[in-house]
């Protein structure tokens, strides 16, 4: 018995290439639909079987097994024949277009997300949420070179992402990190196989009076393999198998984890020419903070400026004070991380360690920076001490 051709899912599989190796529940899962759409209903049946036996609770599995059970007595015309509520069967429609998009519209090597201009050697990974996807990819850094090694389907918020206020059911736009991980042991079920607690809100998040809380990335209940594409209360969620592998990936403290609706993929050279730009900036702002002209430091600054607890008029006034007291200045930055920041075009998240000396005082510091174009230029928004 042939699937007739209105079967929209298959189609789009017709001419996907799987490779053999690495039998996953992805690849299980894509090879059954790509047996379907060569109507090779027997292979699919057998990878499909396979697939359940190895997580009978993946109900999208089982919803294919279904499918082809009911194939044998009449042509199919959509996946989900089986019967079901309408809500769910879409849900489970939405996650098999997000996996099979995996396939059919792939990500080219020589491009990378624009977010990654630089990491610091002692970040190892990023983490970098795409939405649109419902897809989470593991970047290496090698010599501050961003290096994808692994990808993983995910649900994110039921309301999508944008989270705005605690309760309004999105996942937030920005970059936050890892800060540590909680065990099954102190949460239920719901969580699965543990959480990677996220610094949601960060500093330009409260700055833009946004709530909320607990946004982590944890597993799955234990009678569900994988949730919808739009499911969670915010939090970004794996299988539990897939947040295993992921935990592997992870320092907490130092694993920067990048949400974006949609990640811009731009070539290797272009993010290049972006990183360049934005340390050029921030080395003019470096050498005119040495020149003790307070005029020209300020220049660097947009009107909009923001410490935890100063202004731009504030911070100015500070500055000018400053350096009047000074013969000589000296500033060095270490262990630079640049990252244009998702929520926007030309805005940047910056952090260092800063050596400051002069003839009368010396410090080193943690600092974190939001960096905005304004009219042509890079120019310093928020500033925090960590």
């Amino acid at each position: 018995m042939l699937l007739r051709p209105a079967l929209a899912l298959c189609a789009l599989l017709a001419s996907a290439a799987l490779q053999a190796a690495g039998l996953d529940a992805d690849r299980l899962l894509a090879k059954s639909l790509v047996d379907i759409s060569q109507t090779r209903l027997p292979d699919a049946l057998q990878a499909v079987d396979q697939l359940t036996k190895n997580h009978p609770n993946f109900r999208l599995a089982q919803l294919i097994k279904g499918d082809l059970l009911l194939a044998r007595a009449k042509p199919l015309d959509t996946l989900g024949n089986t019967g079901g509520r309408a809500t769910d069967l879409e849900q489970l429609r939405h996650e098999a277009r997000q996996r099979v998009r995996t396939l059919t519209d792939t990500l080219p090597h020589d491009k990378v997300p624009a977010y990654l201009l630089n990491l610091d050697e002692s970040y190892q990974h990023a983490l970098v949420v795409d939405a649109s996807r419902s897809r989470l990819y593991v970047y290496e850094n090698r010599s501050g070179l961003p290096i994808r090694v692994a990808d993983f389907y995910i649900t994110v918020g039921k309301a999508g992402v944008g989270k705005q206020k605690e309760g309004d059911n999105r996942t937030p736009i920005g970059i936050y990190m890892v800060s540590g991980f909680k065990s099954p042991r102190e949460l239920s079920d719901f969580y699965g196989s543990g959480a990677f607690t996220l610094t949601y809100p960060n500093e330009w998040d409260r700055r833009q009076k946004r709530t909320g809380h607990g946004i982590w990335i944890h597993g799955s209940p234990s009678n569900t393999y994988s949730r919808a594409p739009l499911a969670s209360e915010g939090c970004v969620v794996l299988a539990n198998d897939d947040l295993t592998l992921l935990g592997k990936y992870i320092q907490n403290g130092r694993t920067p984890v990048i949400i974006a609706e949609e990640v811009e993929w731009i070539a290797y050279e272009h993010l290049d020419a972006r990183r360049n730009d934005l340390a050029s900036a921030i080395d003019a702002w470096r050498r005119d903070w040495e020149s003790r002209d307070t005029g020209r430091l300020l220049s660097h600054y947009s009107p909009a400026f923001r410490t935890q607890d100063q202004d731009f008029r504030q911070f100015s006034q500070i500055k000018q004070r400053v350096n009047a007291a000074k013969d000589w200045i000296k500033v060095d930055l270490d262990s630079l991380s640049l990252m244009l920041y998702p929520e926007r075009p030309d805005f940047a998240m910056v952090s260092f360690v800063q050596e400051y000396r002069s003839n009368n005082f010396s410090n080193r510091t943690v600092k974190r920076q939001f960096w905005s174009r304004e009219n042509g230029r890079w120019k310093i928004l928020h500033e925090t001490q960590l």
